[in-house]
């Protein structure tokens, strides 16, 4: 087509401009583009982080942090549960399965989860992904200990080797299990969930590195400490369970069960229905995100705007000689909004392109630094929306300087200075 081979030599003959115009505009759209895809990418990793669990219990106290903490391994939990509730729960008639969760300590900023084997049989993610070890095995002794994924990967680890762990969450703690050193015995699968970011232990292995700690604190400097028993460790706390319903229907009712469990105060929470709350309290920020990337896009469209304009004395002698040569001055018109819809669609695409760039980028960052999983999405109608209503908008824009040029005479471009 002549006119847009024209359109596209015009573009070319002013490269500096044009590319600063599509940088504009690529900008202001990564910047739109950029809160929904990380919004849509942020939902897509956490709903995918836990599968076919249909309740969390803890303590008493909010949802959120509850799932927060017990599943994506952020904050902490308000307080912990009693094993004879969990037991209690666990052989109820209406539970298929149970998993015991209690945490508390680290290694290397790392969250050190103790559980027991119904973790690596029962976890799902992904909708119907379940754990594999990539190496070794799931621990079994006293003192064995798995690590997820990134974590032998960051730190260098492998099988065989030995760990000191830490009492608190802190990335340096001053408490640390130095006389009880746990040896590696298993790698877990890559599963880009908070799973890969933890270490794993046995629930009587988490006993037996506090064995003789009083209320969460250590002997006393010069006190004696004593020689562990095995056979005197025993489980009385935990932090939290997951819990999976022989059937849904009966989902709601050991809900209400649990909640109003007059041996302790317990909170039951569905995650799917906790994670919906989170977005809402998200809403607010994704909708003021979205008008500032709005208010930058339209910025970004008045500058192409005035770019246009700003070259129409500039070009009204190459108008007059297109005009001379034949063009119509319908296609004089149709030539500028050309221009203006190519500046717009380029801009645009890198917009679009820097997103999933970026996104892949510091997918990794984002998960180890704030624990956020991320997962990477498609292209979302919304996007979409985005995409089209730029072009459009460019072009409506643009149709104003193709007036304009629509107006130049002939003459009145031959005659100029």
């Amino acid at each position: 087509m002549i006119l847009l081979r024209l359109a596209i030599k015009s573009l070319r003959s002013r490269a500096l401009a044009t590319t600063l115009t599509i940088f504009s505009i690529g900008l202001s759209v990564t910047l739109m583009v950029g809160v929904d895809r990380l919004r849509g990418a942020a939902q897509e990793g956490f709903s995918g982080t836990i599968s076919r669990t249909d309740l969390i219990v803890g303590a008493r106290g909010g949802g959120l942090p509850l799932l927060l903490s017990s599943v994506f391994h952020i904050g902490n939990a308000s307080n912990n549960i009693s094993w004879e509730s969990y037991q209690h729960f666990a052989h109820h008639p209406a539970v298929a399965w149970t998993i015991p969760i209690s945490m508390g300590d680290s290694h290397h900023g790392y969250r050190v989860i103790a559980t027991d084997d119904n973790f690596y049989k029962h976890y799902i993610y992904r909708r119907d992904h379940s754990l594999h070890f990539a190496e070794g095995h799931a621990p079994e002794g006293l003192f064995e200990v798995a690590l997820g994924a990134d974590v032998a990967t960051r730190l260098g680890y492998q099988l065989g080797q030995q760990v000191v762990l830490a009492h608190g969450i802190e990335e340096r703690s001053v408490l640390n299990h130095a006389n009880t050193p746990f040896t590696i015995v298993g790698i877990l699968d890559q599963t880009a969930t908070p799973v890969d970011r933890a270490l794993y232990i046995t629930l009587l292995g988490e006993e037996a590195m506090h064995y003789g700690w009083s209320d969460g604190t250590p002997p006393a400097i010069g006190e004696t400490v004593p020689q562990l028993d095995p056979s005197r460790l025993k489980v009385d706390q935990i932090t939290a369970f997951l819990l999976g319903a022989k059937s849904r229907v009966s989902t709601l009712y050991l809900q209400r069960e649990i909640n109003t469990d007059k041996a302790e105060p317990l909170t039951a929470i569905i995650p799917a229905y906790t994670l919906q709350e989170l977005w809402s309290l998200l809403d607010y920020a994704d909708t003021a995100l979205s008008l500032v990337s709005a208010a930058v896009l339209v910025v970004g469209l008045l500058a192409m705007l005035i770019a246009l304009y700003a070259t129409l004395n500039e070009r009204r002698r190459e108008i007059a000689i297109l005009r001379a040569v034949g063009l119509h001055v319908r296609q004089i018109f149709i030539l500028f909004l050309f221009e203006s819809t190519l500046v717009a669609a380029a801009g645009t695409l890198l917009g679009i392109a820097a997103v999933y760039v970026l996104l892949f980028a510091l997918r990794g960052t984002i998960e180890n630094h704030f624990g956020l999983p991320v997962a990477l999405v498609g292209l979302s109608k919304r996007v979409e929306l985005y995409a089209a209503a730029t072009i459009v908008s460019a072009a409506v824009l643009g149709s104003i300087p193709a007036a304009r040029a629509y107006r130049n005479s002939l003459v009145d471009g031959l005659n100029a200075q």
